[in-house]
């Protein structure tokens, strides 16, 4: 199924972590439901699936493992997380939002790990079919900036080092310039309500959703729903 033969709506949320990426995908999740009337489903990786959740322990919380162990676990994850979850809520005609999607491989193991890029992305469509997002929102942050909004104890990734995060933070953006009729860059330093309102017009426009005009008002603060999973 490609992205132009799919019923619903597949959006992802890419970036450093502590840029914001679960605020925004709720709110925006929450505004297309209202003007849409589609079902939403939220989801993330690692970690969408039952089986996820036992990847998402092992390459986050686990021991050391080596670069290509890791991208196979990732991949692994990706594929089991369309198959299973993603594909049948697209063809449906839901909405998915997804924090993180093939991208944050693609940064993470070949920009930050150094592994070769198409190698990686190679490897993640072969294990999604090709199934890409529709549109891909980059919440972009100084990684020095994300991390101290972090409260927890940091996992294996947050714990890799500055020069790993800023070589993560550049494949993001080299990414994203190289496709711009997917991705939208935002700057996650400013407010909530700034960065959801251009959220809104970033996807009314890619989508298509002419009638649905993002209203220019403060999103309303609502409980964060539970993750698909």
């Amino acid at each position: 199924m490609s992205s132009q033969e799919q019923s619903g709506f597949f959006i992802s949320f890419e970036g450093g972590d502590g840029v914001g990426k679960s605020t925004q995908s709720r709110l925006l999740g929450e505004w297309l439901r209202e003007v849409t009337g589609r079902e939403v489903v939220w989801t993330r990786e690692p970690g969408g699936t039952d089986l996820g959740l036992v990847l998402r322990q092992a390459v986050l919380h686990g021991d050391h493992m080596d670069p290509r162990t890791e991208a196979l676990l990732y991949a692994a994850d990706r594929a089991h997380h369309v198959a299973s979850l993603i594909r049948p809520a697209l063809s449906r005609g839901d909405v998915v939002i997804t924090d993180r999607y093939l991208d944050s491989s693609i940064a993470y193991q070949a920009g930050g790990r150094t592994l070769a890029i198409d190698e990686v992305e190679n490897l993640s469509l072969w294990a999604t079919q090709g199934l890409l997002p529709q549109v891909t929102i980059l919440l972009d942050l100084d990684p020095r900036a994300g991390a101290a909004r972090l409260t927890e104890a940091p996992d294996r990734l947050e714990s890799a080092g500055d020069e790993f995060h800023q070589r993560t933070r550049q494949a993001f953006l080299d990414r994203a310039a190289q496709d711009p009729g997917r991705w939208v860059v935002l700057d996650a330093a400013a407010s909530i309500e700034t960065i959801a309102t251009q959220i809104r017009r970033a996807v009314t426009d890619r989508l298509g959703l002419a009638a649905a005009q993002p209203s220019a008002a403060q999103p309303a603060a609502h409980p964060r729903p539970t993750q698909v999973g």
